[in-house]
Formats: structure tokens, C-alpha cells, sequence
């Protein structure tokens, strides 16, 4: 997977957080959460309240007053005092370092080329248990609200000024290689056009766009500048020091709109460039899969190329092609395999989601009517606490939204079972009488379809969607080392709906079954890899002060009020990955003279719970183990099972931070369930059958690269990407009709009679059969291997053939302007860090 930002300003009301490989953030806004703490979730105005969901019991336990006191001993409370600030920004600096800094940043009604706005910079070294003001360090400068804050690798940090593009040749930068110890002012030669990138290893090689189109690039962290090319709309780092970026061919800000970028990479830090493909819409990188759209008339239908060997040889993806009102968006990738949602044509917030095979070349159609809502959101979510197991939403024909969810990488999708202490039969006409999802986010569906009779009962998770609107906190919450433990908002009944107060719903067993955990909206973190779950309270009446924990994987709750004064919640913030037991909760107080304070609550949960589990706390635990399959075949999901040992839920106890996942492996017979269908084919209604699509029957799968035939002879199944089974259920070949390449016919002119050889002699007649013979052997030669040519591609797994679709040229195109390394003006400078792809590349929207 591709590295998020070290931050993202997400604009989450209530905290929005993001994680990298160098650390994680967490932005808090002080209007919008003062703001959700007094608003309902929005519905129409014609609606009546919301409801709750049917009813769940949950378990409480009293706190005992010896943790009561511990607790309190062990609860930090700061107050910036003086800090009015209405948007703070938190970023962990490092691995277990314990440093923390948090910028406060006002902002002022700015036009686009006037100062405005302060900022003061804090950093904590206890974890956050105290903060100390070194806004000096940084000359009180205004830093950038947007990406302001950047960690790299290691414990480097970047922080960019605010600064006016008017009467200043560049932006300011502050570099820091001490966590935050120590800044260093650099002036850049360039405004800044949006974050800079670090590389992946190498935290002194950055890389940044500026807002005139170039591309510069610094070796030595932002000591020294140097532009290596103009023209530039975007960019991103690839595998080693590959980079690369799209160049307009003419001067135009809708270069990328038209399709007329020129992908370039460069391998050596900008002195050689290589041309990958023109025509290109857009283009990104995720896993070791380079990827780009190709438009090659204006306004033609774009169609998606892939290459894993950073651009020397690519591939046309089977696919199919988007117009220019659809997109492309990948939602997951790694080695093995990319998710591809392919958007339906017009207005209908649905498309169709495709898996890959291990080159990116063939996909595969696995889940239709994937919803994909107006603002190009989709609620695909990668559940990371069980191998292969993805959860999403789609939007069936009867406009209801329906969550599902995949154990086997995508391969079937199935409805979540409803949440086991769940009652629905007494809760069907209360649903009845309120409107469905659809139509409280406007979506153009008959009124008719707008009122839930509750015919099934099933759980419906929120997804990013329903974030952005307001109806859920956060999203859906999963950790590696926390195996099995899923928790997150979602409704029970026929589908999903906004008319219905969002619940916590809590499973460990990576999504087979769920449990009602904690009544209405949260924010909740996952600590000690598992061990122990913590949750505030989202919309709340009011002011907040009171912490719930589970050290039971959600089964059961204990309550903390961790201050005398409550204040408006903001967010909650823990250290990066699951190892910590430190929770620091965010808000503001306002003061006697009307002026708010942000208020930060660390509690470390390490003095309560401070008994180090031993062998006797865990237990083996079998993955995708359920009651319907036999003992030889449970457990066994992409060929393989698994056992983890894992800690059980009565036992309390630390994990540490040194705890490691184990688990034991063995393979699996193949099954059908270890196939998808392939390319042109798809799996029957109610068998486990692929049969061939309707438009592809008189189809044969086949390229033709330079005269050469490459059929692809195929069974109608495809092994899953990082599928393991051996032996078992193996797919009978069916053979498909050959048809050779079409190549330009070719005819020799006619032979003039004066030229036509007479051979009378036994000597000419020897010589004639001499060389007829020799003929013959080159005939029969040229022949076997024009046989040998067309080559069969018989696919029973995942090989795929290369194509090659392009000559890669090292040469600069004409229209794209190329500034030697050596030779062009270098500069001091400092950058900041952004992940290797923007958003935009993360998601992977062609659009």
C-alpha cells in the first residue's frame, strides 16, 4: 500500500485523523465541533426525529474507587491559555518518541495575496501529558492551515508559511531533523503549489510543484533547490528513486481534463527522462502498480493502462472504457491485486467494482451497483484485523443502500448478519413510518421507495459518506495487530438509513458476526493492540466529560469522568499504530470573558491495567472458522488457515508495546470459493457456476502485438490474487476459435515477361533444384516458426502475458520544456512533506 500523508485536513467536525508511515495527525475545529455538539444529524425538514434503532443490551461494570484513583493521578489536564485559536493540528513526530506537536492557527478573512492570520506552535515530549509554547523557534511565523505541518521519515518535520504571493520571490519553510527540538528558516525560490513529498526511504531527497508549473527537487532536505522541469501538473515519487510527474504539451490549466498530459519518469533525480505514454487523463501509483487513463482523441473514451516495472513495459487493462462523464477510482491495492470501480454511466451514484490479477492486466467484475455517491465517495473499506476481508456499500434497484461484505478478497460478497444481541421483530412498524437513506441525501428516488418495512434484519455500516454528511463521527475501525476486532457505526434493519441514530457496533472475528456495543454516535480508539478499546461520546447535549473503556474487546463498558469542568469536544487523539495505552481527549472552554481555551486531557490507562499478560492470557483462535463448513475445509479462506494467538477477552492484562502478532499457517484443497470468474465470464444466479456474458459469446480473448498472436485460452476461472490452495477442485479447459491477426495484405507486382528465366540446361536445372530445395528448408523453417509465433496463454492462475505498448524513448517531447540538473540555478530552500500521492492519488479518481 501507498503511504498517506504524515497529516490530512480532513475538516472532520469532531477530529479528523490520518496516518503514514512517519506518523499521524489529528485536526480539530472549534466552531464545527461546537457546532455538532448542538446539531442533530441532517434529514429533511418534512421528517420527523430520528429514532433509535431496535434495542441491544450493553454492559456497564462500576468503577471501582481504587481505578478511580488511580485514574485521577494519572489524568493530565492543559490549558493553552491565551490560545484562542480556532483550528488546531496534532502531529506525532517518530516511534515511541513521545514528542507531539500542535499547531493553533487563526485565521483571518484573507484575499488570496494579503497577510492575515497568527499561529502558535506547541510540542510535548510526555506524550501529552504537558506542552511547552516554542512559537519563537519558528519567529511566531503564520503557518499554512492546509498542509501546514508535514512529518518524514524518521523523526524529520517540515512546517510551511502562510506566505503572500505578492512582492515575495518564495515561500518560507522550517526544517526540523531533531522531532521538533530545533527549526531551521529556509526561503524557497518558488511558491509552493501544494505539499512537498519526501521520499519513501531517503528523508533529505524531497520533491514540490510550484504554482507556476515547475518541478524542483532538493537532495540535502531543503537546503538546496533546483528546478528539473517545467510545465508540470502533477506528480508523485515510485519505487526507489523512480519519479513520476505529467507534463502539458500546451500551456493549459485543463491539460488533465482534456487528456493532454505527457506522463515522464525520471530514474536518476531529474539529469534523463523518459516518455511513458502521451494522451494520458490522469495517473497514479499504488502498491507497485503504476497506472494511468489514456484519452487518445479529444472527448473519446478513456481506457486504463497498468505496469509493475515502474513504467518499462505497460499494459491495456480488460476493462471497460469510461467516457468523459465517468470515472475510474481505485480503492485498494497491494502486490497481488487493485480493487477498480468503474463508474455507470449518467447520474446514478452506482457503478460496477472490478478485482485484478497479479499483473493488473485482466479484471474481473465482483460486485455491481457498488455506490459511488455525488461527490465521488465510496464506503470501500479494507478490514485490516483479518486477511481478505473488505467491507462496502451498494445501492440495490430499489434505492435502498445495502452494506456487504468480502472474506475472500472480493471474490463474494455477502450481507452482515444482524448483531447478535439485537432484537428486531418488535421495532418493524416504528421503522416504517420514517424515510429512507436515499432521501435525506437528496438522491433523485421515488418517493415511494422512501419508507423502510423492515423485511429483513440485517446490519448496515456507515461509511465515508454518511461521514461527510454528519450522520456518523468517524468511520469504521480496524488494526493488524488487534486480530479479528472490528468496531463502528451502523443501523439495523432492511437497509441503511439516516432516519435512524447510528450505533457502535463491535465484532472480533473480522466481520462474521457483530454486537451492539455502545448506544448513539462515538469517537472510539483502539489501544494496546486490542487490549483495550476507548470511547467519547460524539453528540452529546451539551459539554463533555466522561471517558468510557473496555478491556474486553467491547463487551463491556467502564465509565471515567476525567475532569470537573467539562468542555466542548473536539476530537480524540492517541499516538500512532496500537501499541500505547495514552488517550488524550481535545476541546475548548470558554473562559469568563467569552474567549475560548483549548483544553487537552491526556489519561494513561498504563497504571490501571499494569499487569503484563503471560502465556495463560491467550488463547488459539481460527480464523474464518464457522459452524456451516466441516472441519476440513473451515478456516480455510485463500487457501490457507490460519491461528493466531490472541488475547482473551476475560483476561486483563497489558500487551506492550513489544507484542507481536503469531500465528500458524497450513494450506487448503482448492475449492470453488478459491476462484473468481474471469475476464467475459460471471457467476450464475444461486450456482457457483461462471458462464460467459451474454455480449462476449462470440468474443475470443486475444492480442495482437506487432503481427504476433497471444490467445487467451481460459477456463472462465481465475484464481484469487494471493490465493495458496493446492490440489482439489481445478477448472476444466474449454477451447476457444483462433483468429489470426489481421495484418495489411501484401502482393508482389506483376513480373514482366522480358524478365522471366528460362533454365534449358542440366546445369540450370541442377542449380534450379538446388535452390528450390534451399527454398523449401527456409519455407518450411519460417513456417514453424510463424507457428511458434502464435503463442497460447492458457490462463489456470494468475499468469498473464506482458504486453508491450509502447517503445519508451529517453528524449525530452518538444512541448514539454526540460531544465538540465546540472546546469540550472540552485537555491536554498526547505520543504514539505506530502505523501507521494495527493488524495486524489490515494483514491485514485480519474474523473
Amino acid at each position: 500500500m501507498i503511504p498517506g500523508e504524515a497529516w490530512v485536513l480532513l475538516g472532520l467536525l469532531l477530529g479528523a485523523e490520518s496516518s503514514s508511515l512517519w506518523g499521524k495527525s489529528a485536526a480539530f475545529h472549534r466552531d464545527e465541533a461546537r457546532g455538532r455538539a448542538r446539531v442533530r444529524p441532517r434529514r429533511e425538514a418534512s421528517r420527523s426525529s430520528p429514532y433509535h434503532g431496535p434495542p441491544f443490551t450493553s454492559c456497564r461494570l462500576p468503577l471501582t474507587p481504587a481505578e478511580h484513583v488511580v485514574l485521577d493521578l494519572n489524568t493530565h489536564e492543559t490549558g493553552f491559555n491565551g490560545d484562542d485559536g480556532s483550528y488546531v493540528i496534532l502531529t506525532w513526530v517518530g516511534d515511541d518518541t513521545g514528542v507531539i506537536l500542535v499547531l493553533s492557527t487563526i485565521s483571518s478573512p484573507l484575499e488570496s495575496f494579503q497577510e492575515g492570520g497568527s499561529s502558535r506552535l506547541y510540542r510535548s515530549i510526555d506524550y501529552g501529558k504537558s506542552f511547552h509554547d516554542i512559537s519563537q523557534s519558528i519567529n511566531h511565523t503564520f503557518i499554512k492551515e492546509e498542509f501546514g505541518v508535514s512529518v518524514g521519515p524518521g523523526i524529520s518535520v517540515i512546517l510551511t508559511a502562510d506566505t503572500p504571493v505578492l512582492n515575495n520571490p518564495g515561500g518560507i519553510i522550517f526544517t526540523s531533523r531533531d522531532a521538533g527540538a530545533s527549526f531551521k528558516l529556509i526561503q524557497l525560490p518558488f511558491h509552493l503549489a501544494q505539499p512537498i513529498t519526501y521520499h519513501f526511504s531517503n528523508p533529505d531527497y524531497l520533491a514540490a510543484l510550484s504554482i507556476d508549473g515547475g518541478l524542483w527537487l532538493s537532495l540535502d532536505f531543503g537546503a538546496a533547490w533546483t528546478k528539473v522541469h517545467d510545465g508540470v501538473k502533477s506528480f508523485l515519487w515510485g519505487a526507489g528513486d523512480n519519479l513520476f510527474f505529467g507534463c502539458s504539451r500546451v500551456d493549459a490549466v485543463e491539460a488533465e481534463e482534456r487528456g493532454d498530459l505527457v506522463l515522464k519518469r525520471t530514474h536518476d533525480l531529474g539529469k534523463t527522462f523518459t516518455i511513458i505514454h502521451k494522451d494520458v487523463f490522469s495517473f497514479g501509483y499504488i502498491g507497485v502498480f503504476l497506472f494511468f487513463s489514456v484519452m487518445e482523441d479529444p472527448g473519446s473514451p478513456r481506457v486504463m493502462y497498468f505496469s509493475s516495472d515502474q513504467g518499462q513495459t505497460f499494459s491495456q487493462a480488460l476493462l471497460p472504457s469510461a467516457s468523459t462523464e465517468q470515472f475510474y477510482s481505485i480503492l485498494d491495492g497491494d502486490e497481488d491485486m487493485l480493487f477498480m470501480h468503474v463508474d455507470n454511466p449518467g447520474d446514478t451514484y452506482f457503478g460496477t467494482m472490478y478485482t485484478s490479477d497479479d499483473r493488473g492486466i485482466l479484471f474481473s467484475k465482483s460486485l455491481e451497483r457498488h455506490l459511488f455517491d455525488g461527490h465521488r465517495r465510496s464506503d470501500f473499506t479494507n478490514i485490516t484485523s483479518l486477511r481478505g476481508a473488505y467491507l462496502t456499500n451498494k445501492l440495490d434497484v430499489d434505492g435502498r443502500i445495502r452494506s456487504v461484505i468480502s472474506f475472500n478478497r472480493g471474490g463474494a460478497w455477502r450481507q452482515l448478519d444482524k448483531p447478535e444481541n439485537v432484537d428486531c421483530e418488535a421495532h418493524v412498524k416504528k421503522v416504517g413510518r420514517h424515510h429512507r437513506y436515499m432521501r435525506s441525501l437528496r438522491y433523485n428516488i421515488p418517493t415511494s421507495l422512501c419508507f423502510l418495512f423492515l423485511s429483513q434484519c440485517n446490519l448496515h455500516i456507515h461509511g465515508e459518506h454518511s461521514r461527510k454528511n454528519g450522520i456518523v463521527p468517524m468511520l469504521a475501525l480496524s488494526e493488524p495487530t488487534a486480530v479479528g476486532l472490528v468496531i463502528g457505526h451502523g443501523t439495523v434493519g432492511d437497509s441503511l438509513s439516516s432516519s435512524q441514530y447510528p450505533d457502535v457496533f463491535v465484532s472480533s472475528d473480522g466481520g462474521y458476526s457483530w454486537k451492539g456495543t455502545l448506544k448513539g454516535p462515538h469517537l472510539y480508539s483502539i489501544l494496546d493492540s486490542g487490549g483495550l478499546i476507548v470511547a467519547v461520546e460524539a453528540q452529546h447535549k451539551g459539554q463533555v466529560k466522561t471517558i468510557k473503556f473496555s478491556t474486553d474487546e467491547g463487551q463491556c463498558w467502564k465509565l471515567y469522568n476525567f475532569t470537573e469542568q467539562p468542555f466542548f469536544f473536539a476530537g480524540l487523539a492517541s499516538e500512532p499504530g496500537t501499541n500505547a495505552m495514552l488517550v488524550s481527549v481535545w476541546g475548548f472552554r470558554p473562559e469568563d470573558d467569552n474567549q475560548p481555551m483549548w483544553v487537552a486531557v491526556t489519561i494513561d490507562f498504563q497504571s490501571l491495567i499494569t499487569r503484563e499478560c503471560t502465556t495463560d492470557d491467550y488463547e488459539e483462535w481460527l480464523a474464518h472458522s464457522t459452524e456451516e463448513k466441516d472441519s476440513e475445509t473451515n478456516g480455510c479462506v485463500l487457501g490457507v488457515k490460519e491461528t493466531y494467538r490472541r488475547l482473551k477477552k476475560e483476561s486483563v492484562c497489558r500487551n506492550g508495546r513489544n507484542f507481536v502478532v503469531k500465528k500458524k499457517q497450513s494450506s487448503c484443497l482448492c475449492t470453488r470459493e478459491d476462484y473468481i470468474c474471469d475476464y467475459g465470464f460471471y457467476r450464475h444466479v444461486n450456482t457457483s457456476e461462471c458462464v460467459k456474458q451474454p455480449d462476449a459469446t462470440n468474443k475470443t480473448l486475444e492480442m495482437c502485438l506487432n503481427g504476433q498472436e497471444d490467445e487467451l485460452l481460459t477456463t472462465g476461472y481465475r484464481k484469487v490474487p494471493s490465493d495458496r490452495c493446492e490440489g482439489g477442485f481445478a477448472p476444466r479447459l474449454s477451447a476457444q476459435t483462433v483468429h489470426p491477426c489481421a495484418s495489411p495484405s501484401t502482393s508482389s507486382p506483376p513480373t514482366s515477361p522480358s524478365k522471366v528465366s528460362h533454365f534449358d540446361t542440366p546445369k540450370e536445372r541442377l542449380v534450379l533444384i538446388l535452390v528450390c530445395a534451399g527454398a523449401a528448408v527456409i519455407v518450411l523453417t519460417v513456417v514453424i516458426s510463424a507457428a511458434l509465433v502464435v503463442r497460447r496463454v492458457v490462463y489456470r492462475s494468475s499468469r498473464v502475458p506482458e504486453y508491450r505498448f509502447s517503445n519508451l524513448r529517453i528524449q525530452d517531447d518538444n512541448n514539454c520544456i526540460t531544465t538540465d540538473l546540472q546546469s540550472a540555478a540552485s537555491s536554498n530552500g526547505t520543504i514539505y512533506q506530502h505523501q507521494s500521492h495527493d488524495v486524489r492519488d490515494l483514491m485514485a479518481r480519474f474523473h
